[in-house]
């Protein structure tokens, strides 16, 4: 098991706008109500050493900047068998800042374990995603158990675009599932959306193949 908390995900790719629009004014998902939608802009910035030594680790670093402010993300390994819902990977979050340069940012157990991780060296840029993110709440009987996310996200290197992503991820509270919440409901709804699709892979990697394709 992990030492690091763990983030639990249901995982979506949408074929086009549709999808992400019925799941905007939609009242309910399955056996849960959705909460109103909130939609905002968000920018998330990639990042490794020159010798991706977080990649050769397995791990990824994400500063997202979201109303003026920036967090860092460190995620891990994802745990996906085949058939298998939900997604499970460690994640450690901290308070970050433009500056790719760690030692600037504010003191936190994310930022720690990145100096490890990194060996000292500079941190470069990867790739940024231009994030345009509605948010739901996902609710059964008064309590949230969810975070619904419908995403369109831009995938820019070096100053152009090089596609676009759009897709669909429902968080899940690791309390709620930890006292018996069962995804299986809620993610059989989301199949159910025309034009949604289970989807196996993460934005980074989906981001790698389109910068690959455009190479």
């Amino acid at each position: 098991m992990t030492q690091y908390p763990l983030e639990l995900e249901l995982k979506f790719q949408a074929d086009d706008e549709r999808p992400l629009d019925e799941l905007a004014h939609a009242g309910e998902l399955g056996p849960a109500q959705l909460g109103p939608a909130s939609t905002v802009d968000e920018t998330d910035r990639y990042i490794d050493t020159i010798d991706l030594r977080l990649a050769g680790r397995r791990w990824a670093c994400r500063l997202r900047t979201r109303n003026g402010r920036t967090v860092v993300s460190l995620k891990g390994p994802a745990e996906h068998e085949d058939g298998e819902l939900v997604h499970r990977r460690p994640e450690l979050e901290g308070p970050a800042a433009d500056d790719l340069e760690p030692s600037h940012w504010p003191p936190s157990p994310a930022r720690d374990l990145l100096r490890t991780m990194n060996g000292g060296l500079p941190m470069v840029e990867r790739f940024t995603l231009s994030q345009r993110r509605t948010e739901r709440s996902v609710q059964m009987a008064g309590r949230q158990w969810g975070l619904l996310s419908l995403d369109r996200s831009a995938v820019e290197h070096a100053g152009r675009r090089v596609g676009l992503l759009r897709t669909v991820e429902l968080e899940l509270d690791p309390s709620a599932v930890a006292a018996g919440l069962d995804p299986e409901p809620l993610a059989r709804a989301l199949a159910l959306v025309p034009g949604l699709h289970p989807d196996p892979a993460t934005k980074l990697e989906h981001a790698l193949d389109l910068l690959e394709l455009k190479a």
